[in-house]
């Protein structure tokens, strides 16, 4: 008998870290020092803040150079970050920390921020919430999916794949493990970065509803 398929939801504590940074190479520290929750809550709020809004929300980091520091080569460079192809947080802090040292290993400029106008680090603490959804099959999967929250989905999308470390996220899992490898396999292929999350809902159940009628 197949395991069933338990829905999930959470919430984020926010805390300030104290640690602040002024200009790049203050940044740079900030990277290195902070905990990888922090690097996890600026690269992931805007996704999970406004998940109705348009795809390809900016990093924390990215949008504070570019607009407090008024970096648009350097800022451009951490948009430019593809955080769906960094297997886990380590891997995307890593790269942060090299596009920093090598600009400034080829920069002097190293322009400050006006005052209050500093880059602020922030951390979570991630609290996860059991729903009253149990899918045992794929059919009540695909009608379950259509009722859950946005932080459900989200919590099951991104925070399975990227902050906890697993190869892939809850929902390929458990469909292949029940059998449907090649649903799995092309909702792994979705970028989720680049999909608002109604689309992505909506993007999930097309997969599961096309493949269903093959």
């Amino acid at each position: 008998m197949n395991s069933p398929f338990y829905f999930k939801t959470h919430f984020h504590l926010v805390k300030l870290l104290g640690i602040k940074a002024k200009n790049p190479r203050e940044l740079l520290t900030g990277i290195k020092k902070v905990p990888l929750s922090s690097i996890y809550y600026h690269t992931h709020r805007f996704l999970q803040q406004h998940h109705y809004l348009s795809p390809e929300p900016p990093n924390d980091f990215a949008y504070w150079l570019t607009n407090m520091l008024n970096m648009r080569d350097l800022g451009e460079q951490f948009f430019g970050v593809d955080t769906v192809h960094f297997h886990n947080l380590r891997e995307l802090r890593a790269e942060f920390i090299t596009i920093l040292e090598n600009y400034l290993s080829r920069h002097k400029r190293n322009a400050a921020c006006a005052e209050f106008y500093e880059f602020h680090f922030v951390s979570c603490t991630t609290f996860v919430l059991p729903t009253p959804y149990v899918a045992h099959d794929l059919k009540e999967f695909a009608e379950i999916l259509w009722k859950i929250s946005p932080n459900s989905l989200y919590y099951h999308i991104f925070e399975a794949r990227m902050r906890l470390e697993r190869d892939e996220n809850d929902f390929s899992a458990w469909l292949k493990g029940i059998g449907y490898a090649n649903i799995a396999q092309e909702i792994s292929k979705l970028d989720p970065y680049t999909i608002t999350m109604e689309g992505l809902r909506k993007k999930i159940i097309g997969v599961i509803d096309r493949n269903a009628r093959d």
